[in-house]
């Protein structure tokens, strides 16, 4: 007996709609202190300003894709994507992650050869141009802030948006370092200082994809204590071949074998039930595939449904025979 579970949709429509709201909010404002601040850094000759103006230019392409994700995730489930399109908000945060990393390399690089050969730079300008940014910032990161918890999408548009906020006070820093002390050296430091922290989160957050893109079992769940929770469900004995992995962020899903005792068939849909209800309430699993199978099936090797098993194979036949399902007419079929 195969049990296929799934419930409704991750986002809502009010969700959806927030999302959208917060990211374009975030992309508008982004293009526009994006724009300044490339200017800014070639009137000011700053290395940490012209570096910020292109992060700035990855945020404006990271959060356009992020915005194309979340329309993609809005489309309905169809025979050939049965998930629908979910899976495209992990594969948004990859590349906004993969995209950081390579940026900060290339100011990595501009920052050595600033140490080898120091320049000029404007401090007044950069301070100025770096206030309009943290603003700029300011207003992304509110707009984003409240929305990142529910989506790894949205959380990598808002490191996005985070790093350049911490870009922005970095810039001023330097620039007030500057203007005091005359020390032009402070300018690739401060990109430098920059590139580290933007480093560690984008780091996280690509290995955050991939561990998804893998359907590696979801850190905030332990399978141990799943499948200790399910074993002390009456008339369940065994359980193998369990699966457990993220569809997106927020959406898990399981499927597993389980072993119960010869029973009447509706005895097994209240095992059926209990499973889910557990899975789903204290888990937050809610799509699930589950496979009843029963130990001591009589008659050979299809289980006969007028004994009450409601099992596929027989417990011994199941590594070498492939699974059966029988009909109400008592008609074999595959699984």
């Amino acid at each position: 007996m195969v049990v296929h579970t799934h419930r409704g949709s991750h986002h809502g429509h009010e969700a959806f709609k927030a999302d959208r709201r917060a990211l374009v909010i975030a992309l508008g404002v982004t293009a526009g202190i994006m724009v300044v601040e490339a200017v800014g850094g070639f009137i000011s000759n700053s290395l940490a300003l012209l570096s910020d103006a292109g992060h700035m230019l990855t945020d404006v392409m990271a959060l356009s894709l992020s915005l194309v994700a979340l329309q993609f995730t809005a489309r309905p489930a169809s025979s050939t994507r049965t998930y629908g399109f979910y899976r495209m908000e992990i594969l948004a945060a990859l590349i906004n992650g993969s995209s950081l990393v390579l940026i900060c390399a290339f100011i990595l690089y501009e920052a050595y050869k600033r140490f080898r050969a120091l320049e000029v730079v404007n401090p007044d300008v950069m301070m100025g141009v770096a206030f309009l940014g943290l603003a700029a910032n300011g207003i992304a990161v509110w707009a984003l802030g409240p929305r990142k918890r529910g989506s790894l999408n949205l959380k990598g548009a808002y490191l996005h948006i985070l790093g350049d906020a911490l870009s922005s006070l970095g810039v001023i820093a330097g620039g007030v370092i500057i203007s005091f002390t005359g020390w032009l050296i402070v300018d690739p430091i401060i990109s430098v200082a920059i590139c580290a922290v933007i480093v560690k989160g984008a780091a996280r957050l690509v290995k955050e994809s991939v561990h998804i893109l893998l359907e590696s079992v979801p850190k905030d769940l332990d399978l141990e204590e799943i499948q200790k929770g399910l074993m002390g469900i009456p008339g369940v004995k065994e359980l193998h071949d369990v699966h457990l992995w993220t569809i997106a962020s927020g959406i898990h899903a399981m499927s597993a074998h389980v072993l119960v005792d010869d029973m009447l068939m509706s005895r097994s849909g209240e095992i059926l039930q209990e499973i889910n209800r557990l899975l789903r309430s204290k888990y937050g699993i809610e799509h699930t595939t589950i496979q009843l199978e029963c130990e001591n099936c009589q008659g050979g090797f299809y289980c006969d449904i007028q004994t009450g098993c409601v099992s596929v194979t027989r417990r011994s036949d199941h590594e070498n025979r492939p699974h059966r399902d029988v009909d109400r007419e008592g008609e074999s079929h595959g699984a």
